[in-house]
C-alpha cells in the first residue's frame, strides 16, 4: 500500500454537525463542540472524521442547500474555529474529510439569483433550464426525489423551468457548463489547500443527466415519474470526475467517496477501479434496499437475511481486487442501524449493534461508523408529525395523506424511516437534554437518552463502546482485514451471517446470529482440523459447542470472529 492510499487503513466517524455537541447552548451542535469531543474519538480508535455541511446555507435541507461554498455557517461557528478544528485534529492523528453538494445548491446562492434573471447572462447556464410544453407543462414527467411534487419549477422572468431533484429551494447544477466544473474545482482546492483531507461527494451520481429530459415510462397516469430514470450514471459522470480527478485531486493525498445513488455494482466499479482516476469508493445502497416496500423505503417490511447476504456478499467479491468498499450500516439519512437490522428491545440492543458491527467490519473496505452507532443509539417515535424536522419526512406524510392511507400507518412509516432517526442529538449523559447542550435542542432527544448515553454505556459491564475499541484495533493491527480475500460460506443458513477473510497462510472465520433464539452453526470441514483461536466475541463465557468442535450453538446475536493459522 503506498502513502496515497492511506484510506484503506482509515475508521471514518461521520458527525453531524446539528447534532453531535453544541459549546455555546443556544440548541444548535457546532465546530466546538466537535473540538470538545476530539479526545473521545481519539480513545475511540478513528482516524478520520467526516462532517456533513458546515457551510452557510438556509438550512431548507440541513445544510445540503448550499448558499455560499467558500464560507463557515454562523451557527457552526467562524473559519477560526474550523482551521482550529483541523489543527487540533491533525495533532491527534485525525484526518478531516467534508461533505461537497455539488449536484444542486440553493436558490440563495448568487449564481442563482443571477442565472433566474435572463436567459443572457454569465451565470444563466450554470443551472438546468428548459422551457414549458406547449400546454405551459412542465417540461417532462420527473418527480422530485423528497415526495413534493413534480421536479420542475417555474420562473416566470425566464419563462422557464428549472430542475430540482431534491427540494424546491435546491436547483440542480448544471455540469454542462464548464465554467461551472471550473467554479467547483477551485473551491475544492480553497478547502484541501487549508488542510482538509478529502471529500464525501454528495449525489455524485446524479450529476449528469440525460440531455433529451426524457419522460419516465414506468409512471402511472398523473403519477410522477422517477427522475433516477435520465439522471443516474449519465453518459458524461465519469468523464466529469476524471475531469475533477485531473484539475484537483490528482494533486493532494485525498480520500475521496461519492455518494452513489441507484448504482448497481458493475457501474460503481466504473468509479473506484485506481487506473480510471476518479474516486476511492462509493457509498452503494443495495443493502439500504432490502427492506423497501410498495411506497419505496417508507415502509414496515422486515428485511430477509438471505436479501442482505446477496448484495453485501455480491460487493465484497466483485470489488474484490479491482476497487475498493465502504462499510456502513446506517448515516444521517437512514434509520439507526440496531433498530432496523438487530433488536433494539433492552435484553437484546446491546448483542445485536456488536454482533452488527462484528459482520460489518471484518469485510474488506473502509468503515464508516455515524456518531451513536458507538453506544448502540435507535430510532425515535415521535409522537406526531409535528415533532419532526426532516423535509422528506413532512412531505411523504402529506403526501400519504392525500393518498388516504391511515394515519397510524403514515406515522409507522415515518418512525421507520425517518431521517430524523439518526438526527436525533448525540446522547453523551442521563442529564436534562443529555449533555448535549444547556438548552433545548433543534430537534428533540430521543426520550431513552436517561438510559443509552455515553456515559452510562462506557461504565457498563458490557460496554458497546469498548467492544468498538477492540474491533477497531484489531483492524489496524492485522494486515488480513484490510488486505484477504473474501469468501461466503453457508449462503442458504437464514440466522447466520458468515465468510472468511484469507491472506496468505491465514484466515479468519467470521459470524453472526440474526435470531434471538439460540441457533446451530455448522463449521465448514475445510476448517474443522485446525486449531482455533477466538479473537472477539461479544459473549463473556465461551460457545456451546459439540465435542468435536464442528458444531456450534449460538446464544442471540452472538458474534465470534475464529483466527486460524494454516500449519
Amino acid at each position: 500500500m503506498n502513502k496515497n492510499e492511506w484510506w484503506k487503513e482509515a475508521v471514518v466517524y461521520q458527525i453531524y454537525p446539528q447534532s453531535f455537541k453544541d459549546s455555546n447552548n443556544d440548541g444548535i451542535g457546532d465546530i466546538n463542540g466537535i473540538r470538545e469531543k476530539l479526545s473521545y474519538l481519539k480513545d475511540l480508535g478513528i482516524n478520520v472524521i467526516w462532517l456533513n455541511p458546515i457551510y452557510e446555507s438556509p438550512m431548507v435541507d440541513n445544510g445540503y442547500d448550499i448558499s455560499d461554498y467558500y464560507k463557515i455557517n454562523d451557527i457552526y461557528g467562524s473559519m477560526n474555529d474550523f482551521e482550529m478544528l483541523l489543527k487540533e485534529s491533525h495533532e491527534l492523528g485525525i484526518k478531516i474529510i467534508m461533505d461537497l453538494a455539488v449536484c444542486a445548491s440553493s436558490i440563495e446562492h448568487k449564481w442563482f439569483k443571477e442565472s433566474k434573471k435572463s436567459r443572457n447572462n454569465e451565470y444563466s447556464d450554470y443551472y438546468i433550464w428548459r422551457d414549458p410544453k406547449e400546454d405551459g407543462s412542465a417540461p417532462n414527467n420527473w418527480g422530485s426525489i423528497f415526495g413534493s411534487g413534480s421536479a420542475w419549477e417555474y420562473v416566470k422572468e425566464r419563462n422557464q423551468y428549472y430542475l430540482h431533484l431534491f427540494a424546491v429551494e435546491q436547483p440542480d447544477l448544471n455540469w454542462e457548463n464548464q465554467e461551472l466544473r471550473k467554479e467547483i474545482y477551485e473551491n475544492m482546492k480553497f478547502w484541501l489547500d487549508k488542510g482538509v483531507d478529502g471529500f464525501r461527494l454528495d449525489s455524485i451520481s446524479l450529476i449528469s443527466k440525460n440531455q433529451d429530459f426524457p419522460d419516465d415510462p414506468m409512471a402511472g397516469d398523473n403519477e410522477f415519474g422517477s427522475p433516477y430514470y435520465g439522471a443516474s450514471n449519465g453518459s458524461r459522470v465519469h468523464e466529469f470526475l476524471q475531469e475533477m480527478y485531473k484539475n484537483v485531486l490528482s494533486k493532494y493525498e485525498v480520500m475521496t467517496v461519492g455518494e452513489a445513488t441507484r448504482t448497481p455494482v458493475d457501474k460503481a466499479i466504473l468509479y473506484c477501479q485506481p487506473e480510471r482516476e476518479e474516486l476511492n469508493m462509493v457509498f452503494q445502497f443495495d443493502h439500504m434496499h432490502v427492506d423497501y416496500g410498495k411506497y419505496g423505503r417508507y415502509s414496515d417490511l422486515k428485511f430477509k437475511l438471505s436479501d442482505l447476504k446477496k448484495t453485501m456478499f455480491q460487493w465484497q467479491k466483485s470489488l474484490n481486487g479491482v476497487g475498493w468498499n465502504s462499510l456502513y450500516w446506517d448515516n444521517h439519512d437512514q434509520p439507526r442501524f440496531v433498530s432496523r437490522f438487530g433488536n433494539d428491545q433492552p435484553k437484546y440492543r446491546k448483542r445485536s449493534a456488536t454482533m452488527l458491527a462484528t459482520v460489518l467490519y471484518f469485510q474488506q473496505g473502509t468503515p464508516f461508523i455515524y456518531q451513536g452507532d458507538e453506544i448502540g443509539m435507535t430510532n425515535v417515535s415521535f409522537p406526531t408529525i409535528d415533532f419532526y424536522r426532516d423535509i422528506e419526512a413532512q412531505n411523504m406524510y402529506q403526501k400519504f395523506s392525500k393518498m388516504g392511507l391511515d394515519n397510524k400507518d403514515i406515522m409507522n412509516y415515518i418512525h421507520n424511516k425517518s431521517r430524523d432517526n439518526a438526527r436525533t442529538p448525540m446522547q453523551w449523559n442521563s442529564e436534562e437534554f443529555s449533555g448535549f447542550s444547556c438548552a433545548k435542542p433543534w430537534i428533540d432527544l430521543n426520550p431513552n437518552y436517561n438510559k443509552i448515553n455515553v456515559e452510562c454505556d462506557r461504565t457498563s459491564r458490557f460496554s458497546i463502546f469498548n467492544f468498538y475499541k477492540k474491533l477497531i484495533n484489531y483492524r489496524k493491527c492485522n494486515k488480513i482485514v484490510r488486505d484477504g480475500d473474501f469468501k461466503e460460506i453457508h449462503f442458504a443458513d437464514s440466522d447466520v451471517l458468515s465468510y472468511t477473510r484469507n491472506y496468505e497462510n491465514e484466515t479468519l472465520l467470521v459470524l453472526g446470529s440474526f435470531s434471538q433464539e439460540k441457533v446451530c452453526y455448522n463449521i465448514p470441514k475445510c476448517l474443522q482440523n485446525y486449531k482455533k483461536e477466538i479473537v472477539l466475541s461479544n459473549y463473556d463465557s465461551d460457545t456451546e459447542q459439540n465435542n468435536d468442535g464442528s458444531t456450534l450453538y449460538l446464544r442471540p446475536y452472538e458474534s465470534l470472529v475464529f483466527y486460524i493459522r494454516h500449519e
